[in-house]
């Protein structure tokens, strides 16, 4: 066969039609999101917030605060009026106070003054001894005041009018000095109170009283 024919028999040649399945692929880095800046700061407030909050609840429930001091009770047990040689008042008082301990710890005290007085003039001054009261708690400390030929001179008036009535105003001043015992310190505390008692003089009972801290 000549290269005429060879020419003239071949196959023609189509171009392959395009892959319809082929893609393009994009490959792209790995990105790791940031933490959110705001999102950090929030964090930290709230953190710093609760920190605050406890603190304050810790120091608002431990720091000592003074005992707190009220006359539970106060009985006329005897009363004598002598003109003779001179006007002189016999009393007897029988007192209970009512000492509140307000703190975690307890309280230890090492005694408890009480005064009584008649229309700003001081009549006697009673001590007990010393005592403790457990943290949140309560005691009770009585006492007896027992006067016998106190002068009334300047007083009378008023004394004859009073038991005319049947009620003697009296004052009573309480004073407490102590300690709290926190860990390993020692916290000096002091209470005081001032109270202005009405007592009758028939049944022996507070009619009414007023009181105040100092």
């Amino acid at each position: 066969m000549s290269k005429g024919e060879l020419r003239d028999s071949s196959v023609p040649y189509t171009p392959l039609p395009p892959n319809p399945n082929h893609q393009n692929v994009i490959i792209l880095p790995v990105y790791y999101e940031r933490p959110n800046h705001n999102y950090r700061c929030l964090r930290r407030c709230l953190t710093f917030t609760g920190i605050v909050l406890l603190l304050s609840a810790a120091v608002f429930f431990l720091y000592p605060s003074d005992p707190t001091l009220q006359l539970a009770r106060i009985q006329l047990n005897h009363v004598g009026v002598h003109t003779s040689p001179k006007l002189t008042l016999d009393l007897s008082f029988s007192l209970t106070i009512r000492v509140r301990n307000r703190d975690f710890f307890s309280l230890d005290y090492e005694k408890l003054v009480v005064s009584v007085g008649y229309r700003g003039r001081e009549l006697g001054v009673v001590s007990s001894e010393g005592g403790r009261v457990r943290a949140r708690g309560s005691s009770y400390v009585n006492a007896t005041l027992d006067l016998d030929g106190f002068e009334v001179i300047h007083d009378v008036v008023y004394l004859i009018a009073d038991l005319v009535k049947g009620v003697i105003p009296f004052d009573t001043n309480t004073k407490v000095d102590g300690f709290l015992g926190l860990l390993f310190f020692q916290i000096p505390l002091k209470a005081e109170v001032s109270c202005e008692v009405y007592v009758n003089t028939n049944n022996q009972t507070i009619v009414r009283q007023d009181c105040y801290a100092k």
